[in-house]
């Protein structure tokens, strides 16, 4: 965790907006809450939240596609614990490398909010527990519709003519 440069997460105005929440069961401990406050922050911005959950962060991939194709964002979340073995590394890019296809191939939004950490401590300290530095359940979610608010302006402003040629 860099602990510096987040730019906040203020509720955004998102009435009407569904929010797609996927979670691993590993550690549930924390996923659980992390899921809580993804679902809070939806509330919080007016949308709505539809939850599944999955074995582990692997999953997480092809059951955030299904939710993108019938939500507005998506927000996948989990814990990934380094150990001994290359294992990290491979679920890491497996999870990275497939959410950010979604979002692109879906045109949707798709918040990474799966803690990749050295230690079950760094973990509780991005889960959004009450003695956390962060909240990533609340923050991915925040994210994921600011970026959804910002592609709909984008689509609603296209045919407005814009650069040297306007």
């Amino acid at each position: 965790m860099a602990g510096f440069g987040e730019p906040g997460a203020t509720p955004v105005e998102a009435s009407g907006m569904t929010v797609g929440v996927v979670a691993a069961r590993w550690h549930a401990e924390l996923t659980d809450h992390m899921v809580e406050r993804a679902v809070a922050a939806a509330a919080a911005c007016g949308a709505r939240a539809t939850v599944a959950r999955v074995a582990g962060s692997v999953e997480l991939p092809v059951v955030a596609q299904a939710l993108a194709r019938r939500c507005d964002v998506v927000v996948a979340l989990g814990v990934v614990v380094r150990g001994a073995t290359a294992h990290f590394d491979y679920v890491c890019r497996s999870v990275t490398d497939g959410l950010t296809r979604i979002a692109l191939d879906e045109g949707k939004p798709v918040a990474h909010g799966v803690l990749t950490v050295d230690t079950i401590e760094q973990a509780r300290d991005r889960a959004g527990l009450p003695d956390s530095a962060e909240d990533k359940g609340w923050a991915s979610t925040i994210a994921a519709l600011d970026a959804a608010l910002a592609v709909r302006q984008v689509a609603t402003s296209a045919n407005q003519r814009v650069g040297f040629g306007a």
